[in-house]
């Protein structure tokens, strides 16, 4: 029977929607359209934690008089994320040479009272400058040139600004969730160079801090650029594998870190920059110092910054990738074994160069010994965002060397990008991988133990420890 154009068309549209019908009903609910997911909030503040006046500096043990002036102003910086399915994280970035565990825990607290925070939603992250404020909380401080030539004022100085940086993260957490937007996350990346690996093996077969371009490095520069929904970036949080280490002296700064997010904040205006570095551990940027004939350090720590931010320009431009819900977020604590100083290498914490805190420390540890008792292991806070099927952040305490990073990127591989960080929640000391820790060094042991802040150096399995339980917390918040 012959058929009319029209009669055909209609038949051709009817069998359209019927297979669209069944191949709707057969589908996955992962492959539901972007717009079925529930939009972002978010929130985003600043806090600005430059100390009123001088005050002593963190990073290098060689200083003998507090700061004389300010090169650039130093933040705490908050990103408040929700998900509208009842997930959330706020991720606070900082300004300064750690987190202290006294810090993390006081911080947990007040968030947990005032404003129902969970522990696994909340991350802190500590930029690692060289040129921020000692903590009082530190135990490092009391054995350090600090100890023997600080003045009361000094003191005193330090004790009240550990009370106004307790108060302005706090503060900074809640202005972040006080008013969400609707916002859109997007991830991408590029790579910045100035990074180098510093321990090198010299011909006698001692590990120095010196440039070693042989020695690996993670060079990854991972960018969540924060839209509104006039597609405004308001919030660029990004990352860098490389100690805060440019500059010396006696200025407050935020280093390369603090000049890359000037520079953001500069390019793209109402945009906060937000700075969380990397497994850098064992990274250096360079040239720094003096190290260049012809350019003063000034101008290096900014061209590090001015590099940095290039490549978030980049990163921005390379085609970024929507972040869905849900979001998800567990804590958890990686055991850390010690090995046990012997009795020879605590004898020689007995001389006058040591003071009487250290002293007492080798005596007690030596006790311990003699008894056959171990140091009780160490928590390593452990803690993973993740990002729907998107994006896989793991954030790592400790000064976390470059292969943490390198590992689990390898091991975590799959439909999520992922993103380390290293010095979060407490920044106890150093994190060596195995591989560090059997070649010895600063990084490997000698930083840990120089004062006896830790009991002895990490056994050789600190490393499978934290990276299983990276596993143990993914495996934990699958649906």
């Amino acid at each position: 029977m012959k058929q009319t154009f029209p009669s055909l068309l209609a038949r051709a549209l009817r069998c359209v929607l019927l297979i669209a019908v069944v191949g709707t009903a057969g589908a996955p609910l992962d492959a539901a359209p972007a717009a079925a997911h529930a939009p972002w909030k978010a929130g985003v503040a600043t806090r600005k934690i430059t100390p009123a006046g001088p005050i002593w500096l963190a990073g290098y043990a060689s200083r003998i008089a507090p700061s004389d002036g300010v090169d650039l102003d130093i933040f705490a910086k908050a990103l408040a994320l929700d998900d509208g399915q009842g997930g959330r994280a706020v991720i606070v970035t900082l300004d300064l040479i750690r987190v202290p565990l006294a810090l993390r825990e006081y911080v947990e607290h007040a968030c947990a009272q005032q404003f129902g925070l969970k522990p696994n939603e909340l991350l802190l992250n500590s930029s690692h400058t060289h040129s921020g404020p000692e903590l009082e909380g530190d135990r490092m401080v009391l054995e350090t040139v600090f100890s023997r030539m600080a003045k009361p004022e000094h003191i005193a100085a330090l004790t009240a600004y550990e009370g106004f940086l307790r108060q302005s993260i706090v503060d900074v957490i809640g202005e972040s969730l006080k008013s969400p937007w609707a916002a859109r996350l997007d991830f991408c990346q590029a790579r910045a160079g100035f990074a180098m690996n510093r321990r090198r093996l010299d011909p006698k077969g001692v590990i120095s801090n010196n440039p070693n371009p042989d020695g690996p490095v993670d060079h990854d520069v991972p960018v969540l650029k924060v839209s509104g929904v006039d597609g405004q970036i308001r919030a660029l949080l990004f990352g860098y594998a490389c100690h805060n280490t440019t500059l010396g002296g006696t200025k407050v700064s935020g280093d390369y870190a603090g000049y890359a997010q000037q520079y953001l904040e500069s390019s793209y205006p109402g945009a906060t920059a937000l700075f969380m570095i990397g497994c850098g551990g064992d990274q250096n940027p360079y040239p720094r110092g003096n190290m260049a004939p012809g350019q003063t350090v000034d101008e290096s720590v900014k061209q590090h910054g001015r590099a940095l931010a290039n490549a978030v320009h980049t990163a921005l431009a390379a085609r970024p990738r929507p972040v869905q819900g849900p979001l998800r977020t567990a804590l958890g604590q990686a055991m850390l074994d010690y090995e046990p100083l012997s009795k020879g290498e605590l004898a020689q914490f007995a001389g006058a160069a040591y003071t009487p805190g250290v002293i007492e420390r080798a005596r007690n540890l030596t006790r311990a010994l003699e008894r056959g008792e171990r140091p009780a292991p160490l928590a390593c806070p452990v803690q993973v965002l993740q990002f729907g099927n998107d994006l896989t952040l793991v954030a790592i305490g400790g000064e976390v060397v470059v292969d943490y990073s390198l590992r689990l990127k390898r091991e975590l591989k799959g439909t999520s990008a992922v993103w380390v960080a290293g010095y979060s929640n407490n920044v106890f000391g150093y994190l060596g991988s195995r591989r560090v820790i059997e070649e010895g060094g600063y990084e490997g042991g000698g930083a840990n133990t120089r004062i006896l802040n830790l009991p002895g150096r990490f056994s050789y399995g600190a490393e499978d420890a934290v990276v299983a339980k990276v596993h143990e917390l993914r495996r934990q918040m699958q649906p």
